[in-house]
């Protein structure tokens, strides 16, 4: 059983979850569209202890059955809320990497690029260097990967 805390990218909305977390893909058309990507990595919170402790998502019903939380203020995913549970974005966990992804959903949906994305050629932030006087000036307004007391801090 893990304890884990995440929220989205202002730390407006933040969260707690104790238990066993089972990490999934969903392939899906509305998943992808719904995280504006090319599949929606979901955590499923399903009889874990689960808290909103700051903040609370904004809903948008992208189905009869389905409701979808994101943060009102920056729009970063949240919850997926079904009748059977509801799972959390996975890249709002604090530390993601501590729960590795165990099924896919939506196969019928999948892009045909994306079993190829990880032999596609790749380099690390500090290596563009057409990039180094843009991330020198870079000033992160993003919520750090833990808890804070407030946010955003005074001053």
């Amino acid at each position: 059983m893990g304890r884990y805390s995440g929220g989205c990218q202002c730390g407006a909305v933040r969260f707690r979850v104790e238990g066993d977390l089972e990490a999934s893909i969903c392939h899906c058309r509305m998943c992808q569209k719904a995280f504006g990507a090319y599949y929606a990595p979901l955590v499923s919170v399903r009889g874990a202890d689960f808290a909103w402790t700051r903040g609370a998502p904004r809903h948008f019903a992208s189905s009869n059955l389905v409701r979808r939380g994101f943060c009102g203020d920056c729009g970063t995913p949240l919850p997926y809320e079904a009748p059977d549970g509801m799972a959390v974005a996975h890249g709002a966990f604090d530390e993601p990497a501590a729960i590795a992804p165990r099924l896919q959903f939506g196969l019928e949906a999948r892009l045909p690029f994306v079993e190829g994305l990880a032999a596609l050629p790749g380099t690390r932030t500090e290596q563009d260097v057409q990039a180094t006087p843009f991330l020198a000036a870079l000033v992160s307004c993003q919520h750090p990967d833990h808890d804070t007391v407030r946010w955003p801090p005074a001053g």
